[in-house]
């Protein structure tokens, strides 16, 4: 069954994604920090992994854009962010977070305009067509970069506040009374098994 903190995360994946339909600077998007976000909070490889990929391809829909032949490197890369967000786990520093975000900028970035050059017509497959096809993109890296740190710095602290705020929200580890509780269990059993009767546990 879903729980609260899993629902939310999910509420949360949407919202920011649908950040991406409102006026924006350009590359100024959540993408990268979602990734991060979803990695590092969903307890479920599944759900770190498909939950923003749902969620990117959905609004990847709503924007109007169509299948490309860089789309692998795309959405390559953004898997690549999620599995940074599961390399933090619980380690939610805000060194940590803006470490990870600044990775993920850069992997984006090497990645995706990697892409570019090798699948289109923009630039010549050449080692100055790479060179070329990167300098053109750092513009628009920098605004990534921004929009990377901005987004991240805001979904990590923010839901940080929620847990703090709300008990619910943090994620449930198994209760250390079950693992205290196995000797006495395990004396009752041997007193058990030392009564008439009560040797229904043992080996032939």
């Amino acid at each position: 069954m879903w729980n609260v903190r899993f629902v939310t995360l999910v509420g949360i994946v949407v919202a920011a994604t649908a950040m991406r339909l409102v006026p924006h600077p350009p590359n100024v998007t959540p993408i990268a920090a979602i990734a991060l976000f979803g990695g590092a909070h969903f307890a479920s490889k599944r759900a770190a992994v498909a939950v923003p990929l749902l969620a990117m391809c959905l609004s990847d829909l709503l924007l109007g854009f169509g299948v490309h032949r860089v789309m692998p490197f795309v959405y390559g890369s953004f898997a690549l962010i999620v599995v940074l967000g599961r390399l933090i786990g619980d380690r939610r520093s805000t060194l940590a977070v803006g470490g990870a975000a600044l990775t993920g900028s850069v992997l984006f970035f090497v990645i995706t305009n990697f892409g570019v050059w090798l699948l289109s017509d923009l630039y010549p497959r050449t080692m100055e067509g790479l060179v070329a096809c990167y300098v053109a993109a750092i513009p628009f890296f920098r605004n990534t970069l921004v929009g990377d740190l901005l987004y991240a710095g805001a979904l990590f602290g923010g839901f940080a506040l929620a847990e703090r705020r709300f008990p619910a929200l943090r994620r449930q580890s198994l209760p250390v009374l079950c693992f205290e509780g196995l000797p006495r269990v395990r004396a009752i059993i041997r007193q058990q098994r030392g009564r008439p009767g009560g040797n229904s546990y043992r080996r032939p």
